[in-house]
């Protein structure tokens, strides 16, 4: 894809989140994760919180023989998991009440999803409930947005044209608390031998126009532009693209792209 080369948002949300956000976000963390947790064969793991569901199928992918299975509550993102396989086994639920038995997986996997649950404690205790004894967990989660450099300019770029309550969607992507607190959640939740490192990674969009545009076309922050016709879409995508792009360091703008570093949590725990 060259520089200058718009992505093209010619589908639902779901697929446009899988054909665009997947390979260019999600699909690096999905690795980083399997690297750490490394799921032996014959383990039967369960991915919560799957989305489209990249780390199963990336799982699958490296040859994985053991039960596989993901659960989400968005439906329509459970349809486009569906859609990549039909060797796993996708459930909708919810992480508050996974719908599974206890003692059932030997590796419960989150990426990216402990930050949307309302109560992450309790969530953290289902997945220890599903996890046989000495069962492992791996699990991602972005934290604060100050230092994703291209989240925190765009949800300011969102105030400033749109109102302060925006952005709103776009922060609760993102922990406010620390390192520490996140690994005091998991160890209450019953789990020992429990390692947090704060990672981070390059992301690469074509340009700032495809970021801002991806957030405001296939998320649910597509809501804050409803009212607005095609054209007024695109003059309002590339107004807080350019207000983006002015907040960035101009080396992450070489050569028309985007690129930025983005910071996750990334936790291996395991039960007694």
């Amino acid at each position: 894809m060259s520089a200058h080369e718009h992505w093209q948002m010619d589908a639902s949300a779901p697929e446009l989140y899988d054909r665009y956000l997947v390979p260019a976000i999600t699909a690096i963390w999905a690795d980083d994760l399997l690297d750490r947790i490394e799921p032996r064969g014959g383990e039967s793991v369960l991915d919560v919180a799957c989305g489209t569901g990249v780390v199963a199928c990336r799982l699958a992918e490296r040859g994985h023989v053991g039960r596989l299975a993901g659960v989400d509550l968005n439906a329509a993102m459970l349809a486009v998991a569906r859609s990549k396989s039909s060797k796993i086994e996708w459930t909708e639920g919810s992480a508050l009440d996974l719908p599974f038995a206890a003692h059932s997986f030997d590796v419960v996997l989150c990426q990216l999803g402990l930050q949307f649950f309302p109560d992450r404690p309790h969530a953290l205790r289902e997945m220890a409930r599903v996890l046989r004894s000495k069962g492992r967990l791996g699990l991602s989660v972005y934290s604060a947005i100050e230092h994703t450099p291209a989240a925190h300019a765009f949800v300011q770029a969102l105030d400033k044209f749109l109102g302060a309550e925006s952005s709103r969607t776009k922060r609760a992507e993102h922990l406010s608390c620390g390192a520490d607190e996140v690994g005091d959640w998991v160890r209450q939740a019953g789990f020992d031998r429990v390692g947090v490192e704060t990672v981070s990674k390059q992301i690469r969009f074509p340009s700032v126009v495809d970021y801002v545009r991806f957030q405001l076309t296939a998320t649910p922050m597509a809501a804050l532009l409803k009212a607005e016709d095609a054209a007024g879409r695109e003059r309002m995508i590339a107004a807080v693209a350019d207000d983006a792009a002015g907040r960035l360091d101009p080396a992450m703008l070489a050569h028309g792209r985007l690129t930025f570093p983005q910071e996750c949590f990334a936790v291996v725990a395991s039960l007694p």
